[in-house]
């Protein structure tokens, strides 16, 4: 059985940083794209980022650019997420994801795996 599990949320003052953090197990974690969702309190999830198994491709969404940093360490089974110049509008429930590609979790994520999500909130 596949499990994904997040940690680091919390509060923070806009202009600080957060890392999260995301462990998977049940599956091949090398053999999987890593990435991250977000919803906002009363809309839509959005894909945040996602990296590809090997760590050597990135994606991120034009509005955390510059400012998020997704990595991964396959021998930790482990993926994270480094949140700079945190806004206001960054706060959401951030959920870790696995999909055997990035483009697979971000056009389509039928076979996503989701964690149950950590929440961040930035104040202003």
């Amino acid at each position: 059985q596949v499990q994904v599990v997040e940690s680091g949320g919390g509060l923070v003052q806009a202009g600080g940083s957060l890392r999260l953090s995301c462990t998977a197990s049940g599956l091949r974690f090398g053999d999987y794209a890593m990435g991250w969702f977000r919803q906002p309190p009363g809309k839509e999830r959005e894909v945040v980022s996602c990296i590809s198994y090997s760590g050597g491709s990135t994606v991120y969404a034009a509005s955390v650019k510059g400012r998020f940093t997704i990595s991964r360490d396959n021998a930790k089974t482990t993926q994270y997420l480094q949140m700079n110049s945190l806004k206001p509008e960054d706060t959401a429930m951030y959920y870790c994801a696995a999909d055997l590609t990035c483009s697979d979790m971000i056009t389509d994520h039928r076979d996503t795996y989701y964690g149950q999500g950590t929440q961040v909130t930035v104040s202003s």
